[in-house]
C-alpha cells in the first residue's frame, strides 16, 4: 500500500498543519503521517498488527497533536480512506485509534492533575522559607498547563484562573474572576452542590465530575472535573483548585460508538442491544409488557426479483413508518400516561420500534394500556401500503406474534425474564406464518406448552431411532371371503424406557416434518421385511404379504428405488409379497422423478396402494395413469352412521345412499384391476356388507388390533375375528 500511504499521510499532514500549531517540522510530520498511515491501511486490510491503530491513537497526545481541531481534522481524513479499503475493518481501525487517543489524553490529563495537586499541597505544607520557591513552580505549572485551573475560596468565589481555562470556555479572565460558583453550576446538579457544600464545610477533600458546560458561543462543551480541597494550618477549608479537562471528544466519540452499537446502520432504528437493555429494564421494574414481533413475508421475493437495493429501500421505508405511525399512535393516545416521545423508533418510556435482524422487527410496549393487539394490527395496516421506488410499486405483508407480561403485581409466575418472552414471541410469530400469514397471532400458553413438548419429541427421536426405541406392531389383514390373514400392516410404535408409548398420531408429524421419516421409514420397511421372512422361515407354506406405508417425503427424495432394492436383497424377501402405502392427497399430485420411482418400484414387482382413499381427490380416472394395485377405503365409507336425506317425493336412507357409492366405487376399481382393502372394519354388519359388494380385504378391531410380531402367528391357524 506505499502509493496509497503516501497519498493519505500526505493529505492528513495538511489538514492538521492547517488546523493550528503542529509541534514537528513539516518534513518530519510528512514522513511520520505517511508511517503512521501505512498502519491504518494496513488495519483496516486486516493485514496489521493487532493494536495497531489504537497505538496511532495514542501517539497523537504524545506526539502533543492534543488540539480539537486536529483530533477533528484526523478524523474527517482517515474515516473516508479506511471504510474504501474496508468498511467493516475501516470502522473498527477509526474506532481503535479513537479509543486509543481517548485514553492517553485522559492519562496525561490525570498526570497533569496529580502533578498541580501535588504542587498544591507542597506549597501548602512546605516551610516558611521555602515557600516562595515552590509557589512559583505551582505559578509555573498553572499559567502552562493544559488543562483549565480556577482557585475557588472557601466562600465560592473565582479568585485566579489560567489561560487554558478561558480558552476552553470562550471567556476572558475579567469575566471569570470574582464571580461565584452559582454563576456557573446550574441549580438543579445537585450531586455537584452537594459535593462542594462538603469540600466548603471540611468533610471532603477530593472530588471528580463529568459535566456538560456552556461555551460562550452558545455549544456545549463536556469537561473532566477534579476538586482538591487546600486547607490552612490549622485544617480549615482554605480554598478549592479546580481542574478541568476539556473532555468533549472523547464524549462525542463515546457517544457516537455507543449509538452504533445500539442502532441499526441501515435503518436507523434500535437494534436488538437496545432493545433488550430496554426490555430488561421494563421487567426489572415490574412494568406490564407488550411485545409485538414482526417479519415481513415477502421481503425475500423482493430481494430475488429485483434485487437487494431495492429490498432495502423497502425495509427502510417499513422502517420509518413503524417508528413514525406505530410510535406516533401510542405517542398520542397512551402517552398521556407513560410520557412517550418519538426519537427514531425509542421514546423515553413506553414504547420502542426496533430492528431485530433481517425482515423482522419488535414493537416493545410498556405500561397498563399498552394494548398490543390493537398495535400489532395498527403494524400490519402500515406494512401493507405499497412501497414507491423508481419504476417499481411493492405490496409487501406481514405476519406479527404477540406476547404481553402482567405487571409483577398480578402474581404471575410465566414469562418473567426476556429471553422467555423473546422465545414466545418468536413461537408466535411462526403460529401467525403458519396458520396462513398476513395476520395477528396472539400467545396461547397452551399451545406453546404442546409446541415445546413436539420439538423436545423431534430433539429425542434421533437418538431414539439409534437406541432402538422404535418397535413395528403388525395389524392383519383379512381376505373378507373367509377371514383368513392374507397380509398384515407394518406399524410404528415409539417405545419409551420405562414403557411408555407414543403414538405415531404424534411422533409421525414431527418426523415427516423434520425429514427424520425417511431414516424412519428406512428402518420400518427393513425391520418388516425382516420379521416376514422368519414368520416364513417358521411356519413353512406361509403365503402373507407385508404393507409398509410411504411418506411423501420418502417419495420425493432421491434413492427410495435403491433402499427398497437393497432392503429386499438383505431380506431375501420377495418383491411381489412387499405392498407400499401412499395417502391418495400424496399420490395424486405425484409427478416427474417421484412418478418414476413409483413405476419402477411396480416394475421391480412391488406393489402400490392408495392408503385412505376418498378423503382426497378420489379421481378413479386419474387411476389409470398411476403404477396402482390397490385401494385402501378410508373409514368413513364404511362406519358411516345412518342418517336420513330428504328427496323430491320422500326421503331415503342414507346408508342406502352410502351402499351404493361403496359399490360403485368397489365396481370400477376391479374394473380397473385393482384390489380393495376396507379400513376399519369395526362390526359384523359392516363386514356382511363388504362381502356382499366385493370387497377384497378388510383389516380393523372388528378382526384384531395391531398386535406384535409374536401375535401374528396364532393368527395365520384359522378365521381372524368373531367367526
Amino acid at each position: 500500500m506505499g502509493d496509497d500511504a503516501q497519498a493519505l499521510g500526505t493529505a492528513w499532514a495538511d489538514s492538521v498543519q492547517a488546523a493550528g500549531f503542529v509541534p514537528l517540522p513539516r518534513s518530519a510530520l510528512h514522513t511520520t503521517l505517511v508511517e503512521r498511515a501505512g498502519e491504518l491501511l494496513d488495519a483496516a486490510s486486516g493485514t496489521g498488527e493487532p493494536g495497531a491503530a489504537r497505538a496511532v491513537g495514542r501517539w497523537l497526545v504524545e506526539a502533543h497533536f492534543t488540539h480539537p481541531a486536529a483530533l477533528e481534522q484526523t478524523l474527517a481524513v482517515l474515516g473516508p480512506a479506511l471504510a474504501h479499503v474496508d468498511p467493516e475493518r475501516g470502522a473498527a481501525a477509526l474506532a481503535a485509534l479513537s479509543a486509543g487517543y481517548a485514553a492517553a489524553l485522559q492519562e496525561r490529563t490525570r498526570a497533569e492533575q496529580e502533578r498541580l495537586t501535588a504542587a498544591a499541597f507542597v506549597a501548602r505544607a512546605a516551610a516558611e522559607q521555602a515557600r516562595w520557591a515552590s509557589e512559583a513552580r505551582f505559578g509555573a505549572l498553572f499559567a502552562d498547563a493544559a488543562i483549565g485551573i480556577a482557585i475557588v475560596t472557601a466562600d465560592g468565589e473565582i479568585v485566579e484562573v489560567n489561560r487554558a481555562l478561558c480558552e476552553m470556555f470562550g471567556r476572558r479572565a475579567d469575566e471569570v474572576l470574582h464571580r461565584t460558583m452559582e454563576d456557573f453550576v446550574p441549580a438543579d446538579d445537585h450531586e455537584h452542590w452537594r459535593n462542594l457544600r462538603s469540600m466548603q464545610a471540611g468533610e471532603l477533600d477530593n472530588v471528580r465530575l463529568e459535566r456538560p458546560f456552556p461555551h460562550a458561543d452558545g455549544t456545549t462543551i463536556w469537561t473532566d472535573i477534579v476538586l482538591s480541597l487546600v486547607r490552612s494550618p490549622d485544617g480549615a477549608p482554605r480554598f478549592i483548585v479546580t481542574m478541568i479537562a476539556d473532555v468533549t471528544q472523547r464524549h462525542r466519540l463515546e457517544t457516537s460508538l455507543r449509538h452504533q452499537a445500539q442502532h441499526d446502520p441501515l435503518t436507523g432504528l434500535p437494534n436488538r442491544t437496545l432493545f433488550f437493555e430496554r426490555l430488561e429494564a421494563a421487567l426489572d421494574a415490574g412494568r406490564r409488557v407488550g411485545i409485538c414481533y414482526l417479519d415481513l413475508d415477502d421481503l425475500k421475493a423482493v430481494n430475488d426479483t429485483l434485487g437487494h437495493d431495492v429490498g432495502d429501500h423497502v425495509l427502510q421505508t417499513v422502517a420509518h413508518r413503524l417508528a413514525a405511525e406505530v410510535g406516533a399512535e401510542i405517542g398520542t393516545e397512551i402517552g398521556a400516561e407513560i410520557g412517550a416521545e418519538i426519537d427514531s423508533g425509542a421514546g423515553s418510556t413506553g414504547r420502542l420500534v426496533a430492528r431485530m435482524a433481517g425482515d423482522e422487527f419488535v414493537v416493545l410496549l410498556e405500561g397498563p394500556d399498552a394494548q398490543p393487539l390493537r398495535v400489532a394490527q395498527r403494524a400490519l395496516d402500515v406494512v401493507r401500503r405499497p412501497v414507491v421506488t423508481g419504476p417499481h410499486r411493492i405490496v409487501v405483508s406481514a405476519s406479527v406474534g404477540v406476547v404481553e407480561r402482567a405487571d409483577s403485581d398480578s402474581g404471575s409466575g410465566e414469562l418473567e425474564k426476556a429471553a422467555d418472552l423473546m422465545r414466545a414471541a418468536d413461537t408466535t410469530l411462526h403460529w401467525a406464518k403458519k396458520d396462513g400469514r398476513n395476520r395477528v397471532a396472539e400467545f396461547d400458553a397452551e399451545r406453546h406448552r404442546t409446541a415445546v413438548a413436539r420439538f423436545e419429541l423431534s430433539a429425542r427421536m434421533p437418538h431414539a431411532l439409534d437406541a432402538g426405541e422404535f418397535v413395528v406392531d403388525y395389524q392383519p389383514l383379512v381376505r373378507l371371503t373367509d377371514q383368513r390373514l392374507v397380509g398384515v400392516e407394518a406399524l410404528v410404535r415409539w417405545e419409551q424406557p420405562g414403557g411408555e408409548r407414543i403414538g405415531p398420531d404424534v411422533f409421525i408429524p414431527i418426523a415427516e416434518e423434520t425429514g427424520l421419516i425417511v431414516p424412519l421409514g428406512r428402518w420400518v420397511l427393513a425391520e418388516a421385511c425382516r420379521q416376514a421372512v422368519r414368520w416364513r422361515e417358521e411356519h413353512p407354506g406361509t403365503q402373507l404379504f407385508v404393507s409398509v406405508n410411504l411418506a411423501a417425503r420418502q417419495v420425493r427424495e432421491a434413492g427410495i428405488v435403491d433402499d427398497v432394492t437393497r432392503v429386499l436383497a438383505d431380506t431375501g424377501w420377495p418383491a411381489h409379497a412387499l405392498q407400499l402405502e401412499l395417502t391418495e392427497s400424496d399420490l395424486m399430485g405425484t409427478t416427474g422423478e417421484p412418478l418414476d420411482a413409483l413405476r419402477d418400484l411396480a416394475a421391480m414387482g412391488v406393489r402400490i396402494a392408495i392408503d385412505d382413499f376418498g378423503t382426497g381427490y378420489s379421481n378413479l380416472a386419474y387411476l389409470r395413469t398411476l403404477p396402482v394395485h390397490a385401494l385402501k377405503l378410508a373409514g368413513p365409507f364404511v362406519t358411516r352412521p345412518f342418517a336420513a336425506i330428504p328427496e323430491a317425493g320422500g326421503e331415503r336412507d342414507r346408508d342406502e345412499v352410502d351402499l351404493e357409492v361403496l359399490a360403485l366405487l368397489i365396481e370400477l376399481a376391479h374394473t380397473l384391476g385393482l384390489s380393495v382393502t376396507a379400513e376399519v372394519v369395526e362390526t359384523s354388519l359392516q363386514l356382511e356388507r363388504l362381502r356382499k359388494l366385493g370387497c377384497d380385504t378388510g383389516q380393523g378391531w372388528y378382526f384384531a388390533p395391531p398386535v406384535p410380531a409374536s401375535a401374528v402367528p396364532a393368527l395365520l391357524r384359522g378365521p381372524v375375528g368373531p367367526a
